[in-house]
């Protein structure tokens, strides 16, 4: 079993949080995770993996970041059918309260479209916006990380986001 980490970043605050989720898993399976800079790598390395991690921050007024934008109609080309796939974002929800954590649902409203099966959905609880297109059915369609104005919290969702994937990865089977 092996799990490909995309994410793009600008200043570096999406590639600290991947490494962070690399770490969590390294603890439980060292190797399992392999981390690729979105905007660096060709995008059909994705196909090679079990299951993805995808990390996206939600810029300016509810945009993708760049990497990702550039990406994004080339993920048309991808056949992700059964592929499990755990979004996570990054975002302001003071400075950006009615886009906080956009980007979390177009990436994942993509991923639907060719074949991909979203998993890691988090409780909205704990932060304070007014509308996002990453909620669905009350929940985060992915992990939602504010590192602008909640830092301190970030591990402790990170740590309880990676048990939460494994389970839904179906990691028991492969660890035990």
């Amino acid at each position: 079993m092996t799990i490909g980490l995309f994410y793009g970043t600008n200043n570096g605050t999406t590639e600290s949080a991947a490494e962070e989720i690399k770490a969590e898993f390294e603890k439980i399976w060292p190797g399992m995770v392999n981390l690729h800079k979105v905007g660096q790598v060709d995008i059909t390395t994705m196909m090679d993996y079990d299951s993805l991690i995808l990390g996206v921050p939600t810029y300016n007024i509810g945009e993708l970041q760049d990497d990702w934008y550039f990406i994004y109609d080339k993920l048309d080309t991808l056949a992700l059918t059964g592929c499990r796939v755990g979004i996570f974002g990054l975002g302001d929800q003071y400075g950006y309260p009615d886009t906080f954590q956009d980007g979390i649902g177009i990436l994942g409203e993509k991923i639907r479209l060719i074949g991909g099966e979203l998993v890691g959905f988090t409780a909205t609880a704990g932060f304070e916006f007014s509308n996002s297109r990453g909620v669905e059915n009350g929940q985060f369609m992915g992990l939602a990380l504010d590192n602008d104005n909640q830092p301190d919290l970030t591990t402790a969702r990170i740590q309880a986001w990676v048990q939460q994937l494994i389970g839904e990865f179906d990691l028991e089977l492969v660890l035990s």
